[in-house]
């Protein structure tokens, strides 16, 4: 296919938005094409489900480098050597440095468990229940070198429910984030959406 955006996924676990990702890429007018998946942990179970998928899928192993630096090195000579033309962070447990996102700046995509500006890091659904908030969601937006703080692509609501905790709480954002993810890639693959 012609025109679809060659798009790497980051992973640190299981990466079920990845699969939501691959699973929407399957569609032949998706606009963007999941190319490759890069775990910085080379035990992480996603690796092995985009293997079962026929996806290209590559652990570059943060523990074996001497510093940021070298890991980010790393990962933007396998980003090249695959053509990537859009990252889309999925459960990327790594703050990537600011020289690394200016790299990448309109093209790099992540995926959080809160309303941002509301509860940027970690913790979001604790914190979320502990303020007592009524309502509680997920947020995609474009990275930028100051966490958690680039444009907004896209949001989905949630219900916070009575004797809701951390884990029911993060189950139903989940939900939402497996639905708002792909549509977000899509927007920006397609070009209706720009940084």
């Amino acid at each position: 296919m012609t025109g679809r955006r060659r798009t790497a996924v980051l992973i640190s676990g299981r990466g079920s938005n990845m699969q939501a990702l691959v699973a929407a890429a399957r569609a032949p007018d998706y606009p963007a094409e999941i190319a490759l998946v890069v775990s910085n942990r080379p035990d992480a179970a996603g690796l092995g489900y985009a293997r079962e998928q026929g996806i290209e899928a590559v652990a570059i192993d943060h523990k074996a480098f001497a510093d940021r630096a070298t890991f980010e090195n790393a990962l933007d000579t396998v980003l090249h050597k695959h053509d990537i033309d859009l990252i889309a962070c999925a459960g990327f447990m790594r703050i990537l440095s600011a020289a690394f996102v200016e790299k990448w700046l309109g093209r790099l995509l992540n995926i959080h468990p809160s309303l941002l500006p509301a509860y940027r890091g970690l913790d979001t659904h604790e914190r979320a229940l502990a303020d007592g908030a009524s309502e509680h969601g997920c947020t995609v937006h474009f990275m930028v070198a100051e966490l958690d703080a680039g444009p907004i692509v896209a949001q989905a609501r949630v219900p916070v429910l009575p004797g809701d905790d951390a884990a029911t709480l993060a189950a139903r954002v989940l939900i939402a984030e497996h639905e708002i993810y792909p549509q977000a890639l899509a927007s920006i693959a397609s070009g209706e959406i720009a940084l």
